[in-house]
C-alpha cells in the first residue's frame, strides 16, 4: 500500500470545499492500493512526510505568501526530511483572492530546494470555486494518488 500524505491549510469555507475535491479525485475508485492520509499542517509531522510516498500541500495565499501554518510544516520538516525524501513527487494547490503568484512560488522554492519532484502543475485559484475549478482539485488529487499508485 502507497500513501499520499495531504498536508493542509483550510481556514475557511473555500479551502475546506477545495480540501474536500483533493480528497474526492485521490479517493478515484479507479486508484488502487493508495492511502490517501489528510493531516493540518499544524498537525502534520516528519514521521507522517517519511512515512509519505507523495505528498500534496495546500494553502490559502495570505498578503502574497503561503499560510504560516504550511511554512511551519515546512519548517518542522526541511532538516529533519531533507535527506530522506529526495525525489518525493509533490503537488499544490493555492487559494487566494486575487493573487496567489507569492504563495505558489515560495512553496515551490523550498519544495525544489528539498529535491522533491513536480508531479503535476500547480493548482492557482482566486475567487469563489467554480466547476473548473472544483475539477482541477479533483484531478489534482487523482494524478498524485496514480503517481504512486502500486503496479499490478
Amino acid at each position: 500500500m502507497s500513501t499520499l500524505l495531504v498536508v493542509h491549510h483550510t481556514p475557511s469555507p473555500t479551502t475546506a470545499e477545495l480540501l474536500a475535491e483533493v480528497r474526492a479525485g485521490a479517493a478515484d475508485p479507479e486508484i488502487t492500493g493508495v492511502d490517501v492520509v489528510a493531516r493540518a499542517a499544524l498537525a502534520a509531522t516528519a514521521s507522517d512526510l517519511l512515512g509519505a510516498d507523495a505528498v500534496l500541500l495546500g494553502t490559502p495565499a495570505n498578503i502574497g505568501y503561503m499560510s504560516g501554518a504550511l511554512k511551519h510544516f515546512l519548517d518542522q520538516v526541511y532538516y529533519v526530511c531533507a535527506d530522506d525524501t529526495r525525489g518525493l513527487p509533490y503537488g499544490l494547490w493555492v487559494h487566494g483572492g486575487s493573487d496567489t503568484s507569492g504563495a505558489t512560488r515560495s512553496v515551490t522554492t523550498i519544495a525544489e530546494a528539498l529535491g522533491w519532484t513536480a508531479a503535476a502543475a500547480p493548482v492557482e485559484l482566486t475567487g469563489a470555486p467554480d466547476a473548473a475549478a472544483r475539477e482541477a482539485c479533483r484531478e489534482l488529487g487523482a494524478v498524485l494518488a496514480a503517481t504512486v499508485m502500486p503496479e499490478g
